[in-house]
């Protein structure tokens, strides 16, 4: 296991008699505050295949600033189990409960599943960000239009946003980085 990426490789061992092995589906574990690493650790030890997608971040006191390793998803370790070894991932010291709609577990794509993997290869690279919806109040924070609120009509793609400005009292789009913006309670 490379340190940086914090994604186990750890399988579970395979039977090779002739039946075939249980069908195993990646679920999103919720953790206690900050025990995202320790709950990863008995994934391990329990022999689970587990992501744990981390980042690098800057943290800084009055007399120094410490580069250390944080959870790009705080509160959630995935893990891949069939429905048998689910207990295994509840007896978990750590694990609050699975993440599931209408009492069921939410299983993820494969396709989430490739960019939590990318998201491990390139923890240099990342950092956590809010979640915007559409027609969620935003604020620009950065930018000429520092200060405005507006609603989020539209995300073009992962980097431009389309943001309506009311304090002209007209409907005014334009085109602000994610970045440069946050959500408004």
């Amino acid at each position: 296991m490379a340190e940086s990426t914090q994604a186990a490789v750890a399988t579970a061992d395979s039977k090779v008699s002739g039946v075939p092995s249980p069908a195993r589906y990646w679920l999103a574990a919720y953790t206690r505050a900050r025990h995202e690493q320790q709950v990863a650790k008995q994934f391990e030890q329990k022999k689970l295949e587990y992501l744990l997608p981390t980042y690098e971040r800057l943290a800084r006191w009055s007399d120094r600033v410490k580069r250390s390793r944080a959870p790009l998803f705080p509160g959630y370790v995935f893990v891949q189990v069939s429905d048998a070894e689910r207990v295994r991932v509840l007896e978990t010291s750590g694990v609050v409960n699975l993440v599931a709609r209408a009492g069921k577990a939410v299983t993820l794509a494969p396709d989430e599943i490739a960019c939590l993997r990318t998201c491990c290869l390139q923890s240099h690279n990342i950092e956590p960000h809010p979640y915007l919806r559409i027609g969620r109040r935003v604020r620009v924070t950065h930018g000429p239009f520092a200060g405005w609120e507006g609603t989020l009509v539209e995300k073009q793609n992962s980097r431009r946003l389309l943001v309506t400005i009311e304090q002209i009292m007209k409907a005014v789009a334009i085109n602000i980085d994610g970045a440069d913006v946050e959500a408004i309670n």
